[in-house]
This record gives structure tokens, sequence and C-alpha cells, in this order.
């Protein structure tokens, strides 16, 4: 839509400054031919844009000049109030400033969007922990962030699952990471993560690293997350399950049996880690391969008939 598509435009050069055509079209994925046609159109609504020609050229606003967001749309108001997580921005010490930042926004909206962003924040609350997951200590996550912000070293005694356990490692913390209630911290060299929970000791120091340019965050992320459920995930288990009984990972068909028992083929992450899932599932569940799991999963099932039957004559007269 072009109203949409000028107001972006102001909104980058506004926050980013000078902008080439080209770059502009990258950005709102249009041809070079609509920018300028675009450009054209704001100019003659009034906005202070300029074009400098040459290598070094592009595209800018008259320096001091701003625009009130008054170009969000309904659902671009709604979502930008749902978006808001006070929780880890307390965490990070933050929690004052992301308020202070709420309110300026909410002042600039017009009446109706502030109504809707009113609507969306009293009825959306965002607790990304589970109800079983103790909540993590992180008290050198104020340390941490500010050495990513400032993009100073740091050094620390850290406690891993493999040995040696205990290791000390140097630091060039490039960014942080909230997953599902636990905090990391992605730094080089590497680059690597970290949890921040098993940050045994901190300390800080006044050298500086240079962040590389090139370093995207969320790319990292995304592909630690691809590579890690991959390394995780390299054993399968074929299990009959009961009707109505499902699992994380199944296929959404399977092969059905006389009695209407499912036999799929599903990942597993460890023996350890699927003994434990399938346990919880009594008797809706039969694992057929592999036979270590099987085999397991029934001593584990002769060990818990052993236990409650003594139990039970323990509990006669």
């Amino acid at each position: 839509m072009k109203s949409s598509r000028l107001v972006s435009i102001i909104l980058l050069l506004q926050t980013r400054g000078r902008m080439t055509a080209a770059q502009l079209a990258g950005e709102l994925e249009v041809s070079v031919r609509t920018v300028y046609r675009d450009v054209e159109a704001l100019s003659a609504a009034g906005i202070p844009l300029y074009g400098d020609a040459g290598h070094a050229g592009g595209y800018r606003l008259l320096d001091g000049y701003r625009t009130r967001l008054t170009g969000l749309t309904e659902g671009e108001a709604q979502a930008l109030f749902l978006s808001g997580a006070p929780g880890p921005a307390a965490d990070l010490g933050l929690g004052s400033v992301l308020a202070a930042a709420e309110l300026k926004v909410r002042a600039a909206l017009p009446p109706e969007l502030r109504a809707q962003a009113d609507r969306i924040s009293g009825r959306f609350h965002l607790d990304a922990p589970g109800w079983y997951a103790d909540e993590d200590e992180t008290p050198y996550l104020s340390a941490v962030a500010d050495a990513v912000w400032n993009n100073r070293i740091l050094h620390i005694a850290y406690r891993r699952w493999r040995t040696p356990t205990d290791v000390e490692r140097r630091l060039e913390p490039y960014g942080l990471v909230l997953k599902a209630g636990r905090w990391y911290v992605v730094a080089g060299p590497g680059p690597r993560t970290f949890r921040i929970d098993q940050i045994l000791r901190l300390t800080t120091t006044d050298e500086e690293f240079v962040r590389p340019d090139d370093f995207d965050l969320t790319a990292y992320w995304t592909a630690y997350q691809r590579d890690f459920h991959a390394r995780l995930r390299q054993g399968e288990a074929v299990v009959r399950l009961a009707p109505g009984v499902r699992l994380a990972g199944q296929p959404e068909t399977g092969g059905r049996t006389d009695d209407d028992w499912t036999v799929v083929t599903v990942p597993i992450e460890s023996l350890d880690h699927a003994h434990a899932e399938f346990l919880r599932l009594g008797t809706g569940i039969e694992v057929l391969e592999p036979p270590e799991l099987r085999a397991k999963l029934a001593r584990t099932v002769a060990e818990l008939a052993e236990t409650y039957g003594n139990a039970g004559a323990r509990g006669g007269d």
C-alpha cells in the first residue's frame, strides 16, 4: 500500500540517516523506480527530504526533522504493545526505561490507536518460563549485559556438563538471548554460547574488543538452535500408541494395527530422555525398538511393581 510505504521511507531515513534509492528499494521490496516516485510524492507533500548525487550520495531528511507515529496501522499498534517484555527488561535493569519508552509511544499515538494499544496490553501478558521450571539465579546478568553494551572483555569461571566441569574462559560478549526464561550470552572467539546461570565467578575488565561488523545475533541463534536439535535427535524409536495418544514429533499418520493402536517412528534425544518421556504415558505406549530402550522400561516397570507390591505388604495387618 503506497501510504504505508511512504511512512516507511520517512521512518527509515529518520532512524538510519542517509540511504540510497537502492537501499530503500531493498528494505521495502520494491523497484528503484518506485522509490523515485515515492520520494517525489513526499517532496510534493512538503516533507523536507533531500537527495545528494555521487558515490556517497543518497536521500536524507533535513536535520532535526522528526515525525510522530501517526502512520501506525491498528494492527501495528496492537503488535507494538503485545511485544513488550517487562520481566526481561527488569532483569537487565531496564524496567523503568521500558516503561518510559512505552509512555512516550502511547502519547504519540492518535486516540483511536491508543485505545487499541490499551486494549491489547490489558488482555495479554507474556510469562515465558514453564510452570515446573525452577527460576534460574543469574546474579551476573547485569554485569554481562553491561559488557555487551560496552564491548568489554570478561573473565569467567564456568560450569559445563562435560569434564572437566569447571573451566576458566575469556569472553568477548556479542549479545544476549532469552530462551524460555533462561538467559544466554553469545561470545567470541568462535562465537560460542554460554548459560549465564552457570557462571560461577565473573571478573570485569576495562579491555575493549571489536565486535565483528558482519555478526548477526538472530541468524546465529537460529543456526545454533537448528544445529543443537540436529545433534540431540540422532536416534529413533518405534512405538505403539493407544488410541488418542500422541507424541511430540510424531507423524500425522502411522500404521494402525488390528486393535486400533498406531505404530509410528519418532525421533529421540537419548535413551534416558526417551525413557522419562515414554514412562509418563504408562500403558498408553509400548516401545518396540530399540531393544535397549524396551529393556530399560521393562526394568523400571518391574522395579515399580516390586516397590508398590512390598508397600502393600507393609501396609497390611
